[in-house]
């Protein structure tokens, strides 16, 4: 169960918005071989000064169409995560014309036991999942 946290500039259109997170949703399944259903989505609308994000030095420029992604998860294999950006990367370009450099993502990791999905309880210790 990955929850995906988006961080854009303001001025997306809601379609916009709802495009860019089915995209991002299509490559979570492919990647991670994850069910449908298993979508755990929130966007950020920030104001464009308060978005800084360079190139670390890689010499390209960034635009305002700037998708900064935050993916929390269990552990996965570095082949999953490496096959996750690649798709997510195609995926935005095709459907959202979101440039490779304007895209940047990052992995926060963490144990099955740090997740409860309702009532107060870690399902996956309880075993419900």
């Amino acid at each position: 169960m990955p929850l995906l946290t988006f961080d854009v500039i303001q001025g997306r259109s809601e379609s916009e918005i709802r495009t860019l997170l089915d995209a991002a949703h299509r490559a979570v399944v492919t990647a991670f071989r994850v069910p449908a259903r298993d979508r755990y989505q929130i966007v950020h609308e920030n104001k464009g000064y308060q978005m800084v994000f360079q190139d670390t030095g890689l010499g390209f420029a960034r635009t305002d169409n700037l998708v900064m992604v935050r993916v929390y998860t269990s552990p996965r294999s570095e082949e999953q995560k490496c096959l996750f950006m690649a798709e997510l990367a195609r995926e935005l370009l095709e459907s959202c014309g979101v440039q490779g450099t304007d895209l940047m993502i990052s992995f926060i990791t963490n144990s099955k036991g740090d997740w409860s999905f309702a009532d107060g309880e870690a399902q996956y210790l309880t075993g419900k999942l």
